[in-house]
This record gives C-alpha cells, sequence and structure tokens, in this order.
C-alpha cells in the first residue's frame, strides 16, 4: 500500500479503496456519494503524492483500470469501477 492514504470511518462494506484527484469534480461527487452511503473507504489523491509513491499508486490502477482515469474503485480487491457510476456504486455497496 502506497503512503498518504485516507481512512473514512463508516459501516462495513469490504474493502473500499477510492483512487481519486484532488481537482477532479467526478471524484468530489464519488466521495460525496461514498459518505452519504456511509460506507468505510480507504481515500487516495493521487494528484497529491510525491513521484515516487506516485508511480507507485498509478500502477496499482492500472491493474485494475488500464486506462488509469478517475476516479477508479476498487472493491475488496476483486471488483474495479471507474467513473462516476452511482447506481453501480449504490448495488457494489449494498451489504
Amino acid at each position: 500500500m502506497v503512503d498518504n492514504v485516507q481512512h473514512v470511518s463508516g459501516r462495513d462494506a469490504g474493502n473500499v479503496m477510492f483512487y481519486g484527484l484532488s481537482t477532479c469534480g467526478w471524484c468530489a461527487r464519488t466521495k460525496k456519494l461514498l459518505d452519504e452511503l456511509g460506507v468505510e473507504y480507504y481515500l487516495q489523491y493521487v494528484d497529491q503524492l510525491g513521484e515516487k509513491d506516485k508511480q507507485r499508486a498509478l500502477d496499482e490502477i492500472s491493474k485494475w483500470n488500464p486506462s488509469t482515469s478517475f476516479p477508479t474503485l476498487v472493491i475488496d480487491n476483486n471488483r474495479c469501477i471507474v467513473g462516476y457510476q452511482e447506481e453501480e456504486i449504490k448495488k457494489a455497496l449494498r451489504k
């Protein structure tokens, strides 16, 4: 795991890792949705990382999302949702 990961407390909906950019409007909407759903997740703003950590984060993201676009959500290390997909995110995190 790369440094500079924020933990957001909430109900357990699995291991949710959210990769975003601090300047991305779709990332902000995804964060707001996760907060509204009240789920626990980990957040990393890739644009705020140093070069070495940024490259490690992009390498990790590219395993799930070869285009390394944002937002990228990785759920339980077996599912990836790319972009702001409100209904898909709600469905994936409903437990």
